[in-house]
């Protein structure tokens, strides 16, 4: 009698305890695998914030695109851009050597000392930490970490003015050298945008390194700029249609 008391009040915690832990293993990425990640839950009964492909992990389509998104901070020549319009998904939190960067060895105290000037130096820790900085193809040998990481504060990046950036902010960095993907990324023709339709709606703007990984942006051997994803199948046809041809025959109206 005892142990079945027992085991019906421990039911619902078990219960419990396993729902919460199903949501942590359904876990899918939005443009590339270690960058911008989401677990998926329910908004309300029966509605997900997101879909996620049981194939390749990633995100298939939204229930609500602003899902842990802020307003994006200030940018040049996007002061037109109503308040609270333009959000993002904050990733410091997310980055686990931020942290350990700012605070255990690179304070001023381990190494002693900050770096008195930009040029290259062999870092054999940060190379076992990230193997690609050793081969760092980002900048075609012409740069490397402290073009990018504040030389004092290293939980932040640097501008061209050598004054500290946000990582949710990356494109302050990003436009020092790429000043034209920077304004195609402004103007909406380069990058990736989910939300409303309508020009003045609001829209989830995805940040450079949601799509480039800064320490390997060639990725690798294929030399291509950006992470190569893997293709999904297409959507299955409404029930009742064979195939596709509907939609040769009742063209879109210009």
């Amino acid at each position: 009698m005892i142990l079945a008391v027992c085991c019906a009040a421990a039911t619902p915690a078990f219960a419990q305890e396993a729902a919460k832990q199903e949501a942590k293993e359904t876990i899918c990425f939005e443009s590339r695998k270690g960058a911008s990640e989401i677990t998926k839950h329910e908004i309300k009964p029966g509605l997900p914030n997101v879909k996620c492909s049981p194939t390749t992990g990633a995100t298939l389509w939204y229930g609500d695109p602003y899902d842990g998104t802020v307003p994006m901070g200030k940018m040049p020549l996007l002061d037109g851009i109503p308040e609270g319009k333009a959000v993002v998904r904050p990733r410091s939190e997310k980055l686990n050597l931020l942290g350990m960067c700012a605070t255990a060895c690179h304070n001023g105290v381990i190494p002693p000392g900050f770096p008195k000037h930009k040029k290259p130096v062999p870092i054999p820790t940060m190379e076992s930490l990230l193997p690609e900085v050793k081969n760092l193809q980002h900048g075609r040998g012409r740069i490397w970490c402290l073009d990018c990481h504040h030389s004092t504060k290293r939980n932040m990046l640097v501008d061209h003015f050598g004054d500290p950036v946000s990582f949710d902010q990356p494109q302050l960095l990003c436009g020092k050298c790429h000043g034209d993907k920077l304004r195609d990324w402004r103007d909406g023709i380069h990058g990736k945008r989910i939300g409303e339709f309508v020009s003045t709606g609001k829209k989830r703007w995805f940040v450079c390194t949601e799509c480039h990984n800064p320490h390997d942006v060639q990725d690798g051997a294929r030399n291509k700029g950006f992470v190569q994803i893997a293709p999904e199948s297409p959507p299955q046809l409404p029930n009742g249609m064979k195939d596709a041809k509907h939609e040769s025959v009742h063209g879109i109206a210009h």
